[in-house]
């Protein structure tokens, strides 16, 4: 296999050798399934399209219930850069890395802020509430994203830890 294959073998979460697939799930996985050039296509549209969400809620902060449009905004476009890569992965594989012990509190921690920061700027009306739990969800969005590069967590934990003393 050459390594762009070996790259797609992983990243579908057919990293296993196990081919005995069965039931009506994988049946219609297999229906479904998009051409590597469709996934890259959606993953970059869906990736965008969330970067385009954010920002433009950040921009539009300053409107009436600018809260409001900035704290939904800026978390759907998390959301959908999140799903971005289930056009790499799949739907069922993306959920069970996330849910991995690996990325279990990072994942929990994201959608935890992701939730407050809607709670604060619409039903609290708080809006440094809700600015605190946007850099929290961006943070562990980030923290969360960095579990995917080998040994990144560690030099990152090291790094600060020299910075500290």
């Amino acid at each position: 296999l050459t390594n762009m294959d070996k790259l797609k073998k992983v990243l579908s979460g057919n990293d296993d050798d196990n081919t005995d697939r069965e039931g009506i799930i994988a049946e219609f996985s297999d229906r479904t399934t998009f051409s590597w050039s469709s996934r890259i296509k959606g993953f970059i549209a869906c990736f965008v399209i969330g970067w385009i969400f954010s920002l433009l809620g950040s921009a539009l902060i300053a409107l009436p219930h600018g809260l409001v449009i900035f704290a939904t905004f800026y978390t759907i476009g998390n959301v959908l850069s999140l799903a971005s890569t289930c056009f790499l992965m799949g739907p069922i594989n993306q959920l069970k890395k996330m849910f991995a012990p690996t990325r279990l509190i990072a994942t929990l921690l994201m959608l935890l802020f992701m939730a407050l920061t809607l709670m604060a700027a619409i039903w609290w009306k708080k809006s440094v509430l809700a600015v605190i739990f946007c850099l929290l969800q961006f943070l562990a969005l980030v923290w969360y994203s960095i579990s995917y590069i080998p040994y990144a967590r560690t030099a990152i934990k090291n790094a600060f830890s020299a910075c500290m003393g």
